[in-house]
């Protein structure tokens, strides 16, 4: 339920993103439902690529986490956001990011409205 209840966050996060920052957009969605659809797909890979390749990078990277006081945490999830565009970016419908400080801007956004969300609807995971 945890990881459901994640999805539906970054999605909402990732829609107030889009609305807000240029040079990130979602695309495919011709409809209201099918934008939804996107955006909840888009969520979904995300959340798997931060599942699954984050910590991989997070452990390589220790020693520039460590340098910056965590603040390489930012980039690492631009890139995470990078990788959801690139993969989405096969398909006619995703996420599309123009360039990597438009993806900087873009994590930051995406982690402050999530973090935001996640308090107002009151979610604690278990994990």
């Amino acid at each position: 339920m945890a990881f459901v209840l994640r999805v539906l966050v970054s999605a909402f996060a990732i829609w107030i993103t889009s609305l807000l920052v240029g040079g990130f957009e979602i695309v495919g969605g011709d409809t209201a439902g099918a934008t939804v659809v996107v955006l909840l797909v888009v969520a979904f890979i995300l959340a798997v690529g931060n599942a699954g390749v984050k910590p991989i990078v997070a452990v390589l990277s220790f020693p520039l986490y460590v340098l910056t006081l965590g603040l390489f945490t930012l980039v690492v999830n631009a890139l995470m956001l990078l990788l959801t565009a690139w993969i989405t970016s096969h398909t006619d419908w995703g996420l599309r990011i123009d360039g990597f400080w438009t993806a900087v801007w873009s994590a930051l956004l995406v982690s402050i409205v999530s973090f935001f969300t996640s308090l107002a609807i009151g979610r604690r995971d278990k994990d």
